[in-house]
């Protein structure tokens, strides 16, 4: 899951491909470390630590998150290192709440936390100096590369509100010098963004130059142009920042690893509601899962779907090939804070199928054989619909899906996403709520226009 990026100025970059986030390791000199914006999922953090010799002494959140469980009680547990957060944020565990304008001396270099309200009300930065010399920011949720964190996860009623408080915050960033480094927790592929570039980190000068809402100067313009830009979000986002509030539970050593579970044990689980969530390839669950399984390919954004399309309190039986990392599934769920996972299916399909179970079956056709299903239904987000979409096509986001299929026509439907994988899920959410005659495209549309030689269709 993990990536790590040297970033130069001792500074090392922990990269979350699937939720889209960066933590940061800062090397303070003999051999003590930083660690800023930590997720619950410490293995890459540890590893880069392990890889510099580096002693974690310090853990610092930007502010209360609301897409990743932090990892900072687990590090003052395990490494006693002295969590440093936000004092609004009126955490429910031991650390130093820090204001606008305190100081912390990290061994020998200067912390000092800037407040930046807009992502969240109690945001901090955390301006990192040598001495005289500001060396970066760490801007968690605030200015980020090439635009600015969301600001409506305290509710569309505060949405607004808090754009302008956004505002704000990124003038008073934009006023650091130009070479100061800019270190964003949200980035590329993050739900909390509002659409970033590629790159994770920036500079102030090169923000100036080319983040488009540090060129709005008029703060109406700048709340519209923010707020038109945001999407929609997983909803266990909701329950997140509460917990990381009061501090998520120390996790033990056994983390990562998966019970596996009898014919006869999954059969009972499934009879008193528990959901089997499918993490095999495509083709795989395509060709034979057990009936109302959830399809959620085991990949980088494993955790994204499976907290936005299973309720984090119903138990879950995992359903995976053996070639498939079961360590890596579980640390994905508990990053989110999805614990209920009771176990997997041991010996996976092939149990199933030897035991004499039900089984079904989904179609995966090619781009010239739509044209046998009545309906198409593109479950992308909205941003990516109204990019470019198959004539006709019904649209409705995966992550609405689960509130939204029982009200689908069961007309024969052909679903379809970006590549296969999220089309996959929505057909077992179909499947689940009653629908039988479903297919998955192989492909997105792309591959259907240059199939077809005909147009894809723009706006909503």
């Amino acid at each position: 899951m993990n990536d790590t990026t040297a970033t130069g100025v001792g500074v090392t970059a922990i990269v979350d491909e699937g939720l889209g986030n960066s933590s940061y390791l800062v090397d303070l000199g003999d051999g003590a470390a930083l660690v800023v914006d930590p997720p619950r999922d410490l293995r890459g953090v540890r590893a880069a630590a392990e890889k510099a010799g580096l002693r974690l002494r310090f853990v610092a959140d930007t502010h209360l998150h609301a897409d990743f469980l932090s990892g900072a009680v687990q590090l003052a547990h395990d490494d006693g290192a002295t969590v440093l957060a936000p004092a609004a944020g009126r955490r429910g565990f031991e650390h130093r709440g820090l204001g606008d304008g305190d100081e912390v001396d990290v061994g020998g270099l200067r912390l000092t936390a800037l407040s930046t309200p807009g992502h969240t009300d109690e945001h901090l930065s955390f301006l990192l100096a040598d001495g005289a010399r500001p060396a970066g920011v760490f801007t968690g949720g605030s200015l980020i590369v090439g635009s600015a964190a969301r600001t409506d996860l305290l509710g569309p009623e505060r949405a607004e509100e808090l754009a302008r408080a956004q505002f704000a915050s990124l003038r008073r960033l934009s006023r650091l010098p130009g070479e100061t480094a800019v270190w964003p927790t949200h980035g590329a592929g993050s739900f909390c963004s509002a659409p970033p570039g590629v790159e994770r980190t920036s500079t102030i000068g090169a923000e100036l130059a080319t983040n488009p809402l540090l060129g709005i100067d008029d703060e109406d313009r700048f709340v519209d142009r923010l707020l038109g830009s945001l999407g929609s979000y997983p909803h266990y986002f909701r329950r997140l920042a509460e917990i990381n509030r009061r501090g998520p539970a120390v996790l033990d050593p056994a983390t990562g690893r998966l019970d596996p579970l009898p014919v006869a044990a999954v059969q009972q689980l499934r009879a008193d509601g528990a959901v089997a969530v499918d993490a095999r390839p495509v083709p795989d669950y395509a060709r034979a899962h057990i009936p109302g399984a959830i399809s959620i390919p085991l990949r980088a954004q494993f955790a994204t779907w499976l907290g936005w399309l299973v309720p984090a309190d119903v138990p879950i039986v995992v359903v995976r090939n053996a070639d498939q990392d079961g360590a890596e599934l579980v640390w994905q769920a508990v990053n989110i804070g999805i614990e209920r996972l009771v176990g997997e299916l041991a010996g996976g399909m092939d149990t199933w199928t030897g035991a004499g179970q039900p089984t079904a079956s989904t179609r995966v056709v090619h781009p010239g054989e739509i044209d046998a299903y009545r309906q198409v239904l593109d479950v992308r987000q909205d941003a990516e619909f109204t990019a470019g979409h198959l004539p006709g096509a019904l649209h409705v986001e995966l992550g609405a899906l689960p509130r939204t299929a029982p009200q689908l026509t069961g007309a024969p439907t052909l679903v379809m996403c970006g590549h296969g994988e999220r089309a996959a899920g929505a057909a077992s959410l179909l499947e689940r709520a009653g629908h039988h005659d479903l297919a998955v495209l192989r492909g997105g549309p792309r591959e259907w226009a240059d199939a077809t030689g005909l147009a894809l269709e723009k706006g909503s």
